[in-house]
């Protein structure tokens, strides 16, 4: 199931017994755990009815008992078992014991709500399949194709109550990528400038999202494009320096290289004459293979920069320019 689903689900007052909130993008994570918690949770005494574990300090006995636990002065208890992000403990065949055990017992009676949060679920694994109707699997990754991009973008101007323009949608997907925190926060912002009850355009986000200016990203695709390694990380370094934000670089790297794929598989993208052209001269010396591969790469850079890794964000990219020069 898709987030969007979920929350239209809880919106109607239905709550599933267990959820399994499974992907990169912690945002999407954040948000339906925040749904499920007020719903599971509104008006009972939290301090009785929420148990908050962590896999890596609590070993998997600790879960069987806060889920056997009755809610006190409330129709159901919420548990929530989250992976440590990055490299830390992961749920392992103990830990799926437990989980695929406990799920197959659960009914539309069952007084205990289980949410687990993890970055990754290998869907081959047992206890990953037995999250099946009446339980969720919840599909938490960023959103890759443009509509699914519009979408999520149409979705959060409704959650902020603006109105934002389709021509300030697509310049603000350009400009940003599948960047979901960093889309969020130019919404308000761009909102903020076009003033209360005013609809959001084009213009309002061309002055107030904070871009990568296209002439540096065309010098540094090229550079790229041509091999020019030390060039590539010259210019990175100058666009840091000249106050762009990684997520905003690796957003605008992102979206075009899913645009050279398109053009590479014979796809029209709009844009003025001249970015096609641009886009045409740069997809030809790349083969599909090796675009996809770039594809690959931008995305392990974009899983460490929303900490992965313990690489500091500029050293990211830097990585990431230099594998995709070479």
């Amino acid at each position: 199931m898709m987030p969007s689903q979920i929350l239209e689900e809880l919106a109607k007052g239905h709550v599933r017994p267990a959820y399994l909130l499974a992907g990169s993008e912690p945002l999407l994570r954040d948000d339906a755990l925040a749904a499920i918690e007020t719903s599971v949770l509104e008006g009972a005494p939290r301090d009785f009815n929420l148990d908050r574990l962590e896999v890596g300090k609590v070993m998997p006995g600790r879960l069987e008992e806060a889920l056997d636990n009755l809610p006190v002065m409330a129709e159901r208890r919420l548990v929530v078992l989250r992976e440590a992000e990055g490299r830390g403990a992961k749920l392992d065949a103990n830990w799926g014991a437990v989980i695929e055990g406990w799920l197959s017992r659960i009914n539309a009676g069952t007084p205990s709500v289980l949410v687990i949060v993890c970055a990754k679920a290998d869907k081959r694994s047992k206890w990953v399949k037995a999250f099946k109707n009446p339980a969720a699997l919840v599909d938490c990754e960023a959103p890759k194709k443009a509509k699914e991009l519009g979408s999520f973008l149409a979705g959060e101007a409704r959650r902020q109550g603006v109105i934002l323009e389709p021509d300030a949608a697509s310049l603000l997907a350009d400009r940003v990528g599948p960047q979901l925190m960093l889309l969020r926060q130019e919404i308000e912002k761009a909102s903020l400038l076009a003033g209360q009850g005013e609809p959001i355009t084009r213009k309002h986000v061309e002055i107030a999202v904070s871009a990568v200016a296209e002439e540096p990203i065309w010098d540094l695709t090229d550079a790229i494009g041509q091999g020019r390694t030390a060039e590539a990380v010259s210019l990175l370094a100058r666009l840091i320096s000249q106050g762009a934000a990684p997520p905003a670089i690796l957003g605008a790297l992102a979206s075009h290289f899913r645009r050279l794929v398109r053009v590479g598989h014979g796809e029209a993208v709009g844009g003025p004459p001249f970015v096609v052209r641009k886009l045409e001269q740069q997809a030809r010396r790349h083969s599909p293979r090796r675009l996809v591969t770039c594809l690959r790469a931008i995305h392990r850079a974009d899983v460490e920069l929303k900490g992965a890794s313990v690489m500091r964000s500029e050293r990211a990219l830097e990585q990431l320019v230099l594998g995709l020069a070479s």
